[in-house]
Parts: C-alpha cells; structure tokens; sequence
C-alpha cells in the first residue's frame, strides 16, 4: 500500500454533526458544527469551533453558554439546512418546524427532536486562526427516555445518528465490537461429559 502526501488539512474523520443552540428561549438560534469534541472526563469538558463571523459566534461568546443536540438520520436536512442558512435572515427553529425545549441549566433551549442535548457553559475561549474554540464544562446531559433500556443505560443504537465526513453525512452502521473486546477473556464452555 502506498499513501499520497497531501498538504496540512482538516481530514480527520468520521466527526459528529450536531447542531448547537444559542441564545435564550424568546430569541435563539441553531448552527450546524462539526468541529467539536469531548476533552476531559473529570471534570466533563467539550468544546465547540466556530467561526469568528458567523451568527452565533457573538450570541455564545456574550452569553457564554450553548447546548449540543446531537443528530439523526431524520433530522439530517434539518441539520444541513442550520448549518447553510444564517440566523441573522431566518427563525432556523421555526422553519425546520423544530421545537425548543427549556434547559435545566442554561437560557438557551434544547431541540427536543433530539435524542441527546447537552447543556454547557463557556470557560475559555481559545483564538485559533479561521476558528476560535469554545472550550466548556458540561453542566448536564438530556437524553430521550425512549433510548433508555429496562436497565436505565442509553442505547444510543436506537438513535440513528449520523456523522460528517469529508463533505457528506454518513448514518453511523451497526456495532461491531464494544470498547475492551480485543483483550476480552473468551469463556470457557465446558464440554458435557456424556452419560454411561
């Protein structure tokens, strides 16, 4: 196998494609982000990159809080359109006909179409170049009841989500393996010893 070299870019996918919302319950506004991530477990971090003159940029930035919504294949020509159309035009919620939902922690509202939404507060923010980050402590996470199973965990199979890659939205395809398997302990099946 022989590998191109190209020039320093942004090719590191598969990444999510959510959409973020900002402001507050009367006046909000949703933007497409495929730039974000998690970065720390304890405290729970994740961050957000945006660029400087889009809408929402400002909003976060005075605000100092958003929520992720995570996406799926249905919401996949809502989460293009956000992510085309600029708030500054247009009521991004009313149009894609989607629903606000009043967060727990934070003034901006939830999408509740979403299956995930997570609520976050802005601790720094990082000037990179073309993107500035928003680095932010997650102050709680809003999952749909019908993803949790008789056990109380998520089942994020049932969800549908998608991811961005190179251009494209992709639907993320069944489980293949589950974090640790490689080094999981086969059990032993012990053999019937036959009846004399």
């Amino acid at each position: 196998m022989s590998k191109i070299l190209w020039k320093p870019g942004t090719f590191e996918y598969p990444i999510p494609a959510v959409m973020v919302s900002c402001g507050n319950i009367e006046k909000s506004n949703i933007i497409t982000v495929a730039w974000t991530g998690i970065l720390c477990t304890n405290p729970a971090k994740v961050y957000i990159s945006i660029r400087p003159e889009r809408y929402s940029y400002n909003i976060i930035k005075d605000s100092k809080e958003f929520v992720i919504n995570l996406t799926t294949e249905k919401l996949a020509y809502a989460t293009d359109w956000c992510g085309v159309k600029s708030g500054r035009e247009v009521d991004k919620f009313k149009e894609m006909k989607l629903t606000k939902q009043k967060a727990n922690y934070v003034k901006c509202p939830m999408i509740e179409e979403s299956p995930v939404s997570i609520e976050c507060k802005v601790t720094e923010i990082k000037e990179l170049g073309s993107h500035h980050v928003f680095i932010a402590d997650v102050l709680g996470i809003n999952a749909d009841d019908k993803y949790i199973d008789k056990n109380g965990a998520f089942d994020i199979s049932k969800c549908d989500l998608i991811a961005y890659a190179n251009g494209g939205y992709y639907p993320l395809a069944s489980k293949i393996g589950k974090f640790g398997f490689s080094v999981q302990k086969k059990k032993n099946k012990r053999k019937k010893i036959p009846a004399k």
